[in-house]
Parts: C-alpha cells; structure tokens; sequence
C-alpha cells in the first residue's frame, strides 16, 4: 500500500481539543464533568451543535437552543459560553509535521466540523489569531468545512469530498481525528485511521504508516 494523502481534523489535532477547554469551564462552574459532552451527544443528528455544525441555525439560536438543551439536563449553560472556548492552542509538531509532508509531496487535506462564529475556519476570536490559523490552512490542498458545506463527520459523504477533490482512492489515505466516531468511517472507507491522543502519539503512528523510521517526527513533536 502507497499513502499518497494525509487528511488532518483541524481542533484537538492541529491545535488542542476544545473539549479541554470545556472540562475547565465545567470544573470552574461546578457542573458535571462531561456535561457539554453530554448536551452534543444526545439526538447527534437533531442537536443544537450538530444543526450549527451544518450552519442551519445562527449564533443567536444556538445560544438559545444549546441553553435549552442544558435546562433540560437540569443545569444552567448558556450556547454564548461554549462557543467562546472553542478556539484551541496550536501544536506546532503537528504543523512542522505538516510542512515536511508538505515537502515530500503528500497531497494534504483537513476536515473540520466547524460552525459559523468567530473569524474564519478556526473561529478565532481575535484577527491577529485567525491570520495564523488562516496561515497554516494555507498548507493544505484543501480545506472542507462542515459549515460551507452542510455535512458533518462522521457523514461518509464529507470523507468522500475530501478524497474526490485531492484525486485520491481512501486506501491511499492517512486519517488523523481526535475522535473515535470520526475514524470509523476513514477506516470503514479504507483509509488508514489514526485516532488522536496527543501530539506524539499520533505523530508516531502516522511515521509507521508511512513507512518511516522511528522517531521520523520527533524534531517536530
């Protein structure tokens, strides 16, 4: 097997997971640990987040229906206070990493479940922040958005957006996300799926499936 592509989830891979983020908010408010998980699990498809993932609803509505949403778990939480930590840190291995595959001639794609809030796909809060991660999407071949596009992971139809658009069977594919339920349909597709725990982890692993040598990425980790 020849990897031609690597396909990269942007928050809690390129940069660190919202969800820990949230788990602080959660902690610094008393409420259950776990609870925007929670929230986003119950009705996956018909949800608030998952309507705003596909950009069926506004921020305005989001707030209100994310709220509603958490009143009727018992807890008070408005959508306003979520969306406001959803921008993570960069991991700059991954985007290092990025930039030698980049090199080595791998076409490269990100799938991003996103929504329309903030300053660009990685609904920023501040300009000087979306020009640097508007800088390192630039790095990618292409860049599909759940919001732009009115489909979301784990939605076989946006994995295969991504492989017609880079001229790329799955099976030439590596697939990086940070969640199990995203990797599924990679992996069920053909790709090579690699769930995301933390930088080196998955910067080890994607070294093995291309075939590199141990410790391939370690300057970038």
């Amino acid at each position: 097997m020849t990897i031609r592509a690597v396909i990269f989830d942007f928050g809690g891979v390129v940069t660190t997971s919202p969800f820990e983020a949230f788990e602080r908010m959660e902690i610094e408010r008393g409420l259950p640990r776990g609870l925007v998980r929670r929230i986003n699990a119950a009705d996956p498809d018909g949800n608030a987040w998952a309507r705003f993932e596909r950009a069926e609803i506004d921020s305005a509505a989001f707030d209100r229906l994310f709220a509603e949403e958490a009143r009727a778990l018992g807890h008070e939480l408005r959508g306003a206070d979520v969306l406001a930590l959803l921008a993570g840190d960069v991991r700059p291995g991954m985007v290092a990493a990025i930039d030698r595959l980049k090199a080595d001639g791998y076409r490269l794609g990100c799938i991003t479940n996103n929504v329309p809030t903030g300053q660009g796909a990685g609904m920023a809060l501040t300009a000087e922040r979306a020009a640097g991660i508007a800088a390192i999407l630039a790095r990618f071949d292409r860049v599909i958005e759940s919001s732009k596009v009115g489909v979301r992971k784990p939605d076989p139809r946006i994995y295969a957006m991504m492989t017609d658009t880079l001229g790329v069977n799955p099976s030439d594919c590596v697939y990086l996300d940070d969640l199990g339920i995203n990797c599924k349909p990679a992996a069920a597709m053909g790709m090579t799926a690699i769930k995301v725990a933390d930088e080196h982890q998955a910067l080890a692993e994607l070294g093995r499936a291309l075939g590199l040598a141990a410790g391939a990425f370690s300057g970038s980790a």
